[in-house]
């Protein structure tokens, strides 16, 4: 009989480990590829933060001014005599401003050459929303001497508008650059044979009366007076009573503030009151009405600056019984009160610069007014009204393109600076 056994079979294969350890790290290093593939994916660009209201101006009234630039030298081509004259004048003025508008920053783009807006950055602080004007606008279509006249009014008045609502100097950069192109555009109407220009529509002169210095013995064009400024909305305190006084001075000692740029105001207004009285005693005829007239106006302004002092809590500096005037001051009057008007000008610049809300709106109707008087009275008030500058200091344009180049027979390139 056979004996049965079990035999186990050693020789089949033994099941292996499944492969899931082999999985699982092709699994991880998918993931890791995935990963980093996404970490390296550039995700959207970020948009480049809207620039600040100051700057956005800037840019528009140097876009503005170059385009005027360019449009008046090419006009120039066309006249001769006394009108290319005048127009060559009003280039070299806006090749200084331009000088002075350009900056560290980008060249503005064409988007810039539409007004800059603003909105409400606080109590007490100007709010503009400039009218927005198309590309090219309004320059681009000043192909008339009426066209050049009305679009340089017009840019001056909206540099006047943004200077409301810019910083500190930036704002007394744009009102000087808009005064001296409201001015220049007074004066280039009558050469050209234009129809003069309507008064600046800016905030600062939206209450103003015209001058009564129409009456000057030189060539008379609209001005601006100051509005008298509203005490409810400069006065600091709900009650009217002001704090006790305290030494007050910006960041390094002496430095001037807004306290101190007003009360020099009032003190300003004050001598030039004392010189009209003078000038008064050696005129005759219709230089003595006009001086007449603008003293009473001086007179006018004193008050105002004097009752925004007051609501402003600021010390109104004593009248003196007289103040120093110059031998040539008595020998030309009339010259006289036109450098004495040209004076006043960087004060109300200096208001400009350091003031805010409707202190210095009044400020930037001064600045027009007293630009537009140093005028009346034969002196000239030079492209940046309001700011001493050294315009040999000022940074070079760069060169026109040949295609900006008049190329009219017998042409001759307008001056390139203010030299």
């Amino acid at each position: 009989m056979t004996t049965w056994s079990v035999v186990k079979d050693d020789t089949k294969e033994k099941p292996r480990p499944a492969h899931y350890f082999r999985y699982g790290i092709l699994a991880s290093l998918a993931i890791l590829v995935i990963s980093l593939g996404l970490a390296l994916t550039p995700g959207p660009p970020q948009e480049a933060p809207e620039p600040a209201f100051s700057e956005r101006a800037r840019a528009s009234a140097l876009a503005e001014t170059t385009q005027l630039r360019l449009a008046g030298r090419k006009m120039a081509d066309s006249f001769s005599g006394a009108e290319r004259q005048a127009l060559l004048r009003t280039v070299t003025l806006l090749t200084t401003q331009a000088r002075a508008l350009t900056g560290t920053g980008p060249e503005p783009s064409a988007s810039a050459t539409g007004a800059a807006s603003a909105s409400a950055s606080g109590a007490g602080t100007a709010t503009a929303t400039p009218t927005a004007q198309a590309e090219g606008a309004p320059a681009e279509g000043a192909d008339s001497p009426a066209a050049l006249v009305a679009a340089l009014s017009a840019s001056g008045s909206q540099r006047l508008e943004d200077a409301a609502a810019s910083d500190g100097g930036m704002a007394r950069l744009l009102a000087a650059v808009g005064t001296a192109q409201v001015l220049q555009a007074a004066s280039l109407a009558p050469a050209l044979g234009a129809a003069a220009p309507a008064a600046p529509g800016s905030p600062a002169a939206s209450r103003a009366a015209a001058s009564p210095a129409a009456a000057s013995p030189t060539t008379a064009s609209p001005t601006t007076e100051p509005p008298a400024p509203s005490s409810a909305s400069a006065s600091p305190t709900a009650g009217g009573s002001c704090p006790p006084a305290t030494t007050e001075s910006g960041p390094a000692g002496g430095s001037a503030t807004p306290k101190t740029a007003l009360a020099m105001t009032v003190k300003t207004e004050a001598e030039t009151i004392y010189g009209y009285q003078v000038a008064l005693a050696r005129l005759d005829g219709a230089a003595a009405g006009s001086a007449s007239e603008l003293l009473a106006r001086h007179e006018s302004v004193l008050a105002e600056a004097e009752a925004l002092s007051r609501a402003l809590c600021v010390d109104i500096p004593p009248r003196e019984a007289g103040y120093t005037l110059g031998p040539s001051f008595l020998a030309s009057p009339a010259a006289g009160l036109g450098s004495l008007e040209a004076g006043t000008l960087p004060v109300y610049g200096d208001l400009v610069a350091l003031s805010g809300g409707s202190t210095r709106q009044w400020a930037i109707s001064g600045l027009l007014a007293a630009a537009n008087r140093a005028v009346l009275w034969g002196s000239d008030p030079g492209p940046l009204p309001g700011i001493v500058v050294d315009t040999a200091q000022l940074p070079e344009l760069p060169e026109d393109s040949p295609s900006q180049e008049s190329t009219a027979p017998g042409a001759s390139p307008a001056p390139s600076d203010a030299g």
